[in-house]
């Protein structure tokens, strides 16, 4: 819109964020410039107009954001950690809805870190003693923190299953802070954020599920597997 007043021209553009300042801002230049054309009621008319106008992209803006596409995106986002789908150490794809029903500690795990040998044992400990009663132990390598999963796929099964003897499941490497953390790992931070912050700390970090596929507890690298035993032993005990 133009207003011009001999040499004086003045250009203003309404947009979806200035809606307010630009339609009074509007109405002060055709008062400023034409106030000896439009007497005082006709000032009240463009006021009422602009109000209008206010009102009628303040109420679309509204009506857009309940659209169905933005409920779709909130009906999307994931409801427990049966809606994604990880990769194994083989590169094959898993439906963690496989594990429905059951209790699962997930741990990002690590080869050459000062808690491999502790945390691998007592891991063990558990998966032997609670397996048949529902319980899973989910292992993610990572090699974020400091280096200390280097390996390939067959080098961290070979440390992992052959040095240790696991016999749960162990995943490919991922990332689990970052840009490019694994959208599984963005979602249990979500739901259970740690000390300073939500990001992964160090090699370790534990995450109890329950038969629900809803994250109950974190824990955090330091905590031995067997300190979380009454936790899990609770969560079996509840009826899926």
């Amino acid at each position: 819109m133009i207003f011009n007043n001999k040499s004086t021209t003045n250009f203003f553009y309404i947009d979806s964020q200035s809606k307010t300042f630009s339609l009074f801002y509007i109405v002060f230049l055709k008062y400023k410039y034409m106030s000896n054309l439009i007497s005082l009621s006709n000032l009240f008319s463009i006021l009422i107009l602009g109000l209008s106008l206010y009102l009628f992209f303040s109420l679309e803006q509204n009506q857009s954001t309940t659209s169905p596409s933005f409920q779709n995106m909130a009906e999307e986002a994931p409801k427990s950690i049966y809606d994604f789908t990880v990769k194994d150490i083989h590169d094959a794809d898993v439906c963690l809805k496989d594990y429905a029903g059951k209790v699962l500690l997930i741990v990002n795990v690590a080869s050459k870190c000062g808690l491999t040998e502790s945390n691998y044992k007592e891991l063990n400990e558990l998966y032997e003693k609670y397996k048949t009663q529902g319980f899973e132990v989910l292992a993610f390598p990572c090699n974020q923190f400091a280096g200390q999963e280097p390996g390939t796929h067959d080098e961290i099964k070979e440390v992992a299953c052959s040095k240790f003897k696991a016999e749960f499941p162990v995943f490919a490497k991922i990332d689990v802070n970052g840009k490019d953390a694994a959208p599984l790992y963005q979602f249990l931070k979500s739901q259970k954020g740690g000390l300073f912050g939500n990001a992964i700390k160090w090699n370790f970090t534990k995450f109890l599920v329950n038969k629900e596929g809803k994250v109950v507890d974190r824990y955090a690298p330091t905590t031995g597997p067997l300190r979380i035993e009454k936790d899990i032993q609770g969560l079996l005990a509840v009826s899926a």
